[in-house]
């Protein structure tokens, strides 16, 4: 026998009924640009291992661009997430902490034995907490410096050392102790110089809207010839100076009584605001 039809049960069932909750998706262009980077830092350790240590800097120096790039065309296409803040800090670790380390112990720190290897290791463990701190610190930083050596600037210090030398006949761990240890120094600078409270400028407060007098136009042009007389060395020369000039920069702000810190005010970690002094 059919059960009578009951009016008050069907309104019961039909508002027990839900939308199923909309799936999120992801953005495809910045992450396209990021994937690009991380495949620049992949590319690079793989060249590394089959001895083609300058393809191995293009790979690196490749995804600094293109690291570069993927938050300004996120910003420009109104296409932010935290899915592609966090693959963002993954590819850099990969591209600017992974790859250099391990082309800076294939290249020549392999053949010191153990202070190679523990090299790379720093070099490797500052560039993650490198990130991680300013990933913490995002809020609360000034936006015209950066809190310690950027990991792009000291991956290209790094890379930008073994490509000029590679550039110039040398052959890495082949070459002698000397070539050896002024990797190993050249990766321990770069590795600890990003975890210091040091500041380098950001350039982030530089507009390119604003029109400047003709003599600047010819100034880049120069220097765009000049950078491509001798690629490697041009590079290199550039990021040797831009990794000191925040030891500059902190010796004359100490000298004019002028704030050192970087860190305002720490709202979500108070007990830690004595450590960027």
């Amino acid at each position: 026998m059919n059960k009578p039809h009951d009016d008050d049960d069907d309104d019961d069932d039909g508002a027990d009924i839900s939308p199923r909750p909309r799936r999120k998706g992801i953005y495809i262009l910045p992450n396209l640009f990021t994937l690009a980077a991380l495949f620049g830092g992949f590319y690079a350790i793989v060249m590394a291992m089959n001895g083609h240590f300058e393809h191995a800097a293009y790979g690196v120096f490749s995804a600094m661009v293109l690291d570069s790039l993927d938050g300004r065309v996120a910003r420009m296409t109104n296409t932010q997430s935290t899915f592609g803040e966090q693959m963002d800090s993954l590819s850099d670790m990969v591209s600017f902490g992974a790859a250099p380390a391990l082309i800076a112990y294939e290249w020549a720190l392999k053949g010191l034995g153990k202070p190679g290897w523990i090299a790379a290791f720093v070099y490797c463990s500052c560039a993650a907490l490198r990130l991680a701190r300013f990933n913490t610190n995002l809020a609360v930083v000034d936006k015209r410096f950066f809190q310690g050596l950027p990991s792009p600037a000291a991956a290209a210090l790094v890379m930008g050392f073994i490509w000029l030398m590679d550039n110039e006949g040398f052959q890495g761990g082949s070459e002698g102790h000397w070539l050896m240890w002024t990797t190993f120094g050249v990766t321990l600078y770069a590795g600890l110089t990003m975890v210091t409270n040091v500041p380098f400028y950001s350039f982030k407060d530089v507009s390119f809207k604003k029109s400047v007098p003709f003599v600047v136009i010819v100034a880049i042009a120069l220097a765009i010839g000049a950078i491509n007389i001798h690629l490697p060395g041009a590079l290199f020369g550039l990021f040797l100076v831009y990794g000191l000039s925040g030891y500059g920069v902190y010796v004359w702000k100490r000298m004019k009584g002028r704030p050192v810190s970087l860190i305002s005010t720490s709202k979500d970690e108070p007990d830690e605001q004595g450590l960027h002094r």
